[in-house]
């Protein structure tokens, strides 16, 4: 098969940057917009197309799919043991479905902003962003070694910056976008120091783990720590506990930008590094792979149960994403074989978190263009502001309750097929873990129509409502979630374990009887309490919780207080005693005795610059009385 027109998918959106960047300005918003939702468009369906023709590609008599790397030339050759640094493009299983998910969101993104974003101050250099942005995550995704995947990691983290910081008048953007960028910044650091672990011992930075056997198993005794580091960059990036305290506040930027970035694309940037570097973990580090599991179950924990709590929609699916994303990671961490198959459950997990990452991406990115859409008409994030606007906005409402069944894993909705595989993945690794995760899928059902009835049903916002009647969005901003909707309804049924597996064998999905029965039970029993609590105006039942649990509800409205230690640890501890200490050090100690050397230099020089008189008898006498005291130092 011929991919030599690969590069174009990286190329176009980086032209579309580049031209939107620099002209952008002399440009109506119109023809921007058009200008890069067209280039989006061209992409996508290359990436459709590559996807399809390598997935079509008869696989080998192995069973495998041939992975094929469509172009790698060295950028940065270090002639030591022949360790370079590579630009390429690398076709497998996991990277052709990327490329599907990135180009389906951006592309419903890039239209679904032609009418969210109309009339804003910066539309051009919006779009701009976006197109750098996706250029970014194409780039990881399809990197044939773990350094090109770190240098478009940290581009995905500049364009976040940028994204997220696009209300740059507003300082509570600013502030986001500085959190974001170096609480991502901290994290990526472990993911660097791995890298650069792995390099050395194992003289290779490709993902051709089988060519460079001989070499990784040399250096199999540093494997655990550089996975673990590297780990610490994705957990960074996913938004894992306890680096997880930039997802929230990055909701401050745009709607379109929620969607884009922190609900299908950005946020999975770990979960792929996990998944990238799963025949290592499972290889070389499977005790350390657990760690994921427990990291990734807390954290889902967690955030569930902050969610519950919270009054601002966007802030609800922020903390959604978190757990979500969770559940992917302990999908990965509960993989106890590398082999596939029925006889071997333990490592349907892999599988499962790709399975879950696919359908999440659809879901998720509905919800948040569908909270876009809301906020768009009540300019509000609150929940207060909206109530009763089923009646208002139909389609929107019939997107949103889809995608809310399908978060909360009711079949026939994709959600429930790929969170039922990571539920039967966490009962084969440890019925413990197996019941924690149902629990916390039981939370994910209730606080998300806890969300759906505190929009669409709920107390009305009369007064409100009165002095600016609410409306269904345009069809640039509908037709997204319609096509996300429609993705999310028939994705469940895609033969996902015939195209993703752990060691890349086909085999078919079947359902554990008892884990589906048990977690649609649940779930159903977690939507009817919600109904009973919040679908009426009045909300006896749950106003009579909050006030019963007042302290256990005002802890976790404010997320436990861990932005709180993060704000004591960085200010009161790190700034107050030990950069304050540091900077009078430098500031009284270090300048001072530079500034003590300059001040004797010049004082110095004012004494004996009499010495410097010009007239020869005086240096003439000075020569003798020196001549004459040689002289005598050496008769003496």
């Amino acid at each position: 098969m011929d991919y030599s027109y690969t590069f174009l998918i990286l190329l176009l959106p980086f032209l579309s940057f580049l031209f939107l960047g620099l002209l952008g300005k002399f440009l109506s918003h119109r023809t921007a917009g058009l200008i890069g939702t067209l280039t989006l468009t061209v992409v996508a369906a290359l990436c459709y197309y590559t996807a399809y023709q390598f997935f079509t590609t008869p696989r080998t008599p192995e069973g495998l799919y041939q992975t094929v790397t469509a172009f790698n030339f060295p950028w940065l050759p270090f002639f030591v043991n022949g360790l370079t640094f590579d630009i390429g493009f690398l076709i497998d299983p996991i990277s052709a479905m990327m490329l599907v998910v990135v180009g389906t969101v951006s592309l419903a993104v890039h239209i679904y902003s032609f009418g969210y974003m109309h009339g804003e101050r910066g539309f051009q250099r919006f779009y701009a962003y976006l197109s750098l942005f996706t250029m970014s995550m194409l780039g990881l995704v399809v990197a044939t070694n773990i350094f090109q995947m770190y240098l478009f990691w940290e581009l995905v983290g500049v364009s976040s910056y940028l994204l997220i910081g696009f209300y740059y008048t507003q300082p509570a953007a600013i502030a986001a976008s500085k959190k974001a960028f170096i609480v991502t910044r901290f994290a990526d650091l472990g993911f660097l120091i791995g890298i650069l672990i792995y390099g050395y011992y194992c003289q290779t930075f490709s993902f051709d783990f089988v060519g460079n056997a001989d070499k990784i198993a040399a250096g199999a005794f540093m494997l655990p720590s550089a996975l673990l580091l590297m780990f610490v960059g994705g957990a960074g990036k996913s938004a894992m506990f306890p680096l997880h305290i930039w997802l929230p506040d990055a909701m401050e930027g745009p709607t379109p930008v929620s969607a884009l970035i922190h609900a299908a694309t950005m946020v999975v940037a770990g979960v792929f590094q996990v998944a990238r570097m799963y025949p290592l973990w499972i290889t070389y580090a499977p005790e350390a792979l657990h760690i994921v599991a427990y990291v990734g179950a807390f954290t889902a924990f967690y955030a569930a149960a902050v969610a519950c709590a919270q009054s601002d929609i966007k802030r609800v699916l922020a903390f959604s994403t978190i757990s979500q994303i969770a559940f992917m990671m302990v999908a990965l961490g509960v993989c106890t074989e590398y082999v596939t198959g029925h006889e071997h459950p333990g490592s349907v997990g892999y599988m499962a978190a790709m399975f879950h990452l696919f359908t999440h991406a659809m879901f998720k990115a509905c919800l948040f263009l569908c909270a876009g859409a809301i906020i768009h008409v009540v300019h509000s994030n609150e929940m207060s502001a909206m109530g009763g606007m089923r009646k208002y906005m139909p389609l929107t409402h019939i997107t949103f309750l889809i995608s809310c069944l399908a978060i909360s894993g009711i079949p026939p909705f994709s959600g429930f097929f790929s969170k039922d595989e990571i539920l039967a993945g966490c009962f084969a690794f440890s019925p413990v873990m197996g019941w924690i995760m149902t629990v916390i899928a039981a939370m994910t059902a209730f606080y998300m129509f806890r969300l759906y009835y505190g929009i669409f049903w709920g107390k009305e916002n009369k007064e409100l409502h009165a002095h600016h009647t609410p409306h269904e969005s345009p069809l640039a901003m509908t037709f997204p979630l319609m096509f996300l909707a429609a993705v999310t309804c028939g994705a469940g049924f895609i033969p996902f374990g015939h195209f993703i597996s752990s060691n890349g064998e086909s085999y078919s999905i079947h359902l554990d009887p008892s884990v589906a029965i048990t977690s649609v039970v649940i779930a159903i029993i977690s939507i009817a309490i919600a109904t009973w609590m919040y679908k009426n105006a009045k909300q006896p039942v749950a106003d009579s919780l909050a006030q019963q649990f007042k302290g256990l509800h005002k802890a976790a409205y404010h997320r436990f207080y861990i932005d709180e230690i993060y704000q004591f640890i960085t200010h009161k501890i790190i700034f107050r005693c030990i950069s304050t200490p540091i900077a009078w050090w430098d500031r009284h100690v270090v300048d001072g005795f530079f500034d003590f050397l300059a001040w004797a230099t010049n004082a110095t020089s004012d004494e004996i610059r009499g010495l410097q008189s010009g007239q020869v008898q005086q240096y003439a006498y000075v020569f003798l009385c020196g001549a004459l005291a040689l002289i005598l130092l050496l008769v003496l």
